[in-house]
């Protein structure tokens, strides 16, 4: 598929051909398309995403997690928020949904080859950031090192401890996790997450950041990197907005000049640096 063509606005039938719970309300699922001749066609970067359409209910933008090497097998982590997410939660093994995508742009990743790179993301919002940091561990040798920050409100909303402590394991790699609120037995830092930076012994020059979570974070994050040496082409955030079409039409979407659905999701900072400041953007 060409990833600068726009992709077709009808939904595509998907089969769940697997299923895993990740959280009390977070859950991800492994999606196969019907048609052989679709799935051959479908090709996806990390940090894009998919409509996901539950029949009757209405549909979601919701990030790819899984490889792009293998898009024959599509993978979605989703928390339950919402009507249509809610509903999607209800389904199991062998039933279908529709799926249209994938749209936006996705993180660098091919353009940073041998960079070290920061991967920063704040809250449960965190899928697009899991994809660039399997993208990276299975291609280790390909990037410099890899350094992991992850900050959560409570020590309940830390997903996948298994998988920070097998990221931790890899060649070259350091993982920094933080709670604002700590427990007896919470064994990570406590207070945000960029408060942390000191932690990180990094050649700003050579630092390539990959961030997303709430806004307010990455507006902090932001400033103590520039204050750090890093530049601002340096810095790539994945936005989050109301993304209803997800082909740059129905307007819910926009920031500034930009449409998130289409210029993103994934947004190098200089390019919303007018707008990141202000609110209601």
């Amino acid at each position: 598929m060409d990833l600068n063509r726009i992709p077709t606005v009808i939904p595509q039938e998907a089969e769940i051909v697997a299923r895993s719970d990740d959280g009390a309300d977070v859950f991800t699922l492994q999606l196969r398309l019907c048609s052989p001749e679709v799935s051959a066609d479908y090709r996806f970067q990390p940090g894009q995403f998919n409509m996901i359409y539950l029949y009757g209910i209405g549909e979601v933008p919701i990030s790819i997690v899984s490889d792009p090497e293998y898009p024959e097998l599509i993978g979605h982590t989703i928390r339950a928020v919402g009507r249509v997410t809610r509903g999607i939660a209800s389904l199991q093994v062998g039933q279908r949904l529709g799926l249209r995508g994938p749209y936006g742009r996705g993180w660098p990743l091919d353009t940073v080859i041998a960079r070290d790179v920061l991967v920063l993301t704040g809250g449960l919002g965190c899928a697009p950031s899991v994809s660039v940091i399997d993208y990276i561990t299975r291609r280790r040798s390909q990037y410099g090192h890899l350094y992991i920050m992850q900050g959560v409100k409570h020590h309940k909303d830390l997903l996948w401890r298994e998988r920070y402590a097998a990221w931790a394991a890899q060649p070259d790699t350091q993982v920094v996790l933080s709670s604002d609120v700590g427990a007896p037995l919470w064994p990570w830092h406590v207070g945000p997450v960029t408060a942390f930076f000191d932690q990180l012994h990094f050649d700003p020059a050579r630092l390539i950041v990959m961030m997303c979570g709430p806004e307010g974070m990455m507006k902090a994050a932001v400033k103590a990197l520039l204050d750090r040496g890093v530049s601002e082409s340096s810095i790539w955030l994945s936005m989050e907005r109301n993304m209803q079409c997800a082909v740059a039409q129905c307007g819910h979407c926009q920031y500034g000049g930009l449409f998130v659905c289409r210029d993103g999701p994934v947004f190098n900072y200089p390019e919303v640096s007018p707008y990141f400041e202000i609110k209601g953007f």
